[in-house]
């Protein structure tokens, strides 16, 4: 599970890999509600964006924003069936969080340390999210948020170190470079091949 999150500061890397400007945000720590840059694509026009869109996913039937306080990672097991991610998902609203690294609680020391998770190479991650949008009703703006899907990690040699021993083991997805494509175009059956630990670029703590 991912509460928190470094975005990304590295605008070379986002213009190599996607050709696109990284917008500017106001914050470098993100919690939920917090606005982000994600990059999603237009399956109607084809064109891959990049924009600023709020971390928890607001349905569009949520009566208030503050709903995103505890939809900011959603179950790939369940994400098709959740009533506030299946539109999403359905949709094929992926998106890719973009971090320079993320925070869980590692316990092999016996109780929770806070940790910095990033990628053993330094370079930013793409997070595999769902998005979608929602109307605000008194203004009548449209808002873009997004969740993190997070997977089993059991086995996964850095991931399942963290949260309590008792507790289900679970991580983001990070997705390998060459991955980037594929889930921003994929089909929902797709979409869950690339939902899992191979897709994972090699990760270390901090």
């Amino acid at each position: 599970m991912c509460v928190q999150y470094l975005t990304t500061i590295n605008t070379n890397w986002v213009k190599t890999y996607f050709d696109l400007d990284l917008p500017q945000s106001n914050a470098h720590d993100v919690f939920p509600t917090y606005p982000d840059p994600i990059i999603l694509k237009s399956h109607n026009t084809e064109r891959t964006a990049i924009g600023l869109a709020h971390f928890g996913l607001v349905p569009s039937w949520a009566k208030e924003e503050n709903f995103g306080r505890k939809t900011y990672n959603a179950r790939a097991e369940t994400v098709a069936e959740k009533p506030s991610n299946k539109h999403a998902w359905t949709k094929r609203h992926y998106a890719l969080a973009l971090a320079d690294a993320f925070y869980e609680p590692c316990y092999a020391s016996g109780k929770a340390v806070r940790t910095i998770i990033k990628q053993t190479n330094q370079e930013p991650m793409a997070i595999a999210s769902i998005w979608d949008t929602w109307t605000e009703p008194e203004t009548g703006e449209l808002i873009v948020s997004f969740s993190m899907l997070t997977i089993e990690a059991g086995n996964h040699p850095v991931m399942n170190r963290m949260h309590k021993p008792d507790e289900e083991k679970r991580t983001v997805v990070p997705l390998r470079p060459e991955l980037f494509d594929a889930w921003l175009n994929a089909t929902p059956e797709e979409a869950r091949t690339l939902l899992q630990l191979d897709s994972i670029p090699e990760l270390t703590i901090e």
